[in-house]
């Protein structure tokens, strides 16, 4: 990492957001900042944005190594939470198709409910399983210190259709379930009177905040979607997961294309881990699992990514 983020107050990190697949761009950041990433400012969605907060209120708590526990801390919880989920394949499920939940009873009929109902009739109430874990985890005192990085938390604004930034000081709980909300399973998150559903929509993530001047030497970006997929989908949930998939890697593709030419993108693609596994994958956060993608995170990492521009 010698000589990289010297200038302009170091490297900005742009976290994508992907559900469970989010333990991939954990392994990534483990590595990179085990090597030493200088960060100057991060911004996320979803998974990335929960990622960058754990990460910024770690520095601030511990460095490098804070922060890498902080984001090992959030994982770990996930997967204890996740041990009863009803939606786990069982043994057998497991020997027979892995983790693929298809032929899943549980998960077919919440395809199927999921097709008939909207959140309001299937969780009237909103409840949200990662609500707990990030109560208990979020440091806000942290986030609001002054030596605290820079981080933006993007969601999308339900009427506008524009993404709404949210800064350290304002990042809460709320904000970062809004920034993980998907509207067919969770009711938009109402903060301050707007309506929120996942920062994905408008910008995966978008990478205007990590442009404030001075603009850094380099962008690094950790994706947590599959921008190239195998294939064409059949099922009605594969056509819906890809066409998601599609648009919001299209928004940020479009920022790329329009960065200064100073400004150098590394990426680290998640194309070879996470391109053929199915859309019910991204709700399986067993820990095994995500232990799984942390090392193939770690691993694509070691391996440096895809330098896309350079100066």
């Amino acid at each position: 990492m010698s000589g990289r983020g010297t200038r302009n107050g170091g490297i900005a990190l742009a976290l994508q957001g992907g559900g469970a697949h989010g333990a991939f761009a954990w392994g990534v950041l483990d590595r990179l900042l085990e090597e030493g990433l200088p960060v100057g400012r991060v911004c996320g969605v979803s998974s990335g944005a929960i990622l960058g907060a754990m990460l910024v209120q770690g520095m601030v708590r511990g460095g490098r190594d804070g922060a890498r526990d902080a984001m090992r801390r959030f994982w770990r919880r996930v997967g204890e939470a996740h041990a009863l989920n009803p939606l786990a394949n069982n043994p057998v499920e497991r020997w027979l198709w892995g983790r693929d939940r298809s032929n899943n009873l549980a998960w077919q009929g919440l395809e199927t409910a999921l097709r008939l109902f909207g959140p309001a009739q299937l969780n009237p109430f909103g409840h949200n399983p990662l609500r707990a874990v990030i109560a208990d985890l979020l440091d806000r005192d942290a986030l609001a210190h002054p030596s605290a990085l820079p981080l933006t938390v993007a969601a999308t604004d339900v009427q506008s259709g524009s993404a709404a930034l949210f800064s350290n000081a304002a990042i809460t709980v709320d904000v970062l379930l809004a920034s993980a909300c998907l509207p067919f399973v969770f009711p938009a998150v109402e903060i301050g009177g707007r309506a929120y559903w996942d920062g994905g929509y408008s910008g995966n993530p978008p990478l205007r905040p990590l442009l404030a001047p001075p603009p850094p030497r380099e962008i690094v970006l950790v994706r947590a979607q599959p921008l190239h997929r195998p294939g064409v989908p059949t099922t009605q949930s594969e056509i819906l997961n890809r066409l998601n998939e599609i648009a919001c890697n299209s928004v940020l593709e479009a920022e790329l294309a329009a960065l200064p030419a100073s400004v150098r993108v590394t990426c680290y693609d998640a194309d070879a881990t996470l391109g053929s596994l199915p859309i019910s994958s991204k709700l399986s956060a067993e820990t095994d699992f995500l232990l799984e993608l942390f090392a193939a995170g770690r691993a694509v990492a070691a391996n440096g990514g895809l330098a896309a521009t350079a100066d």
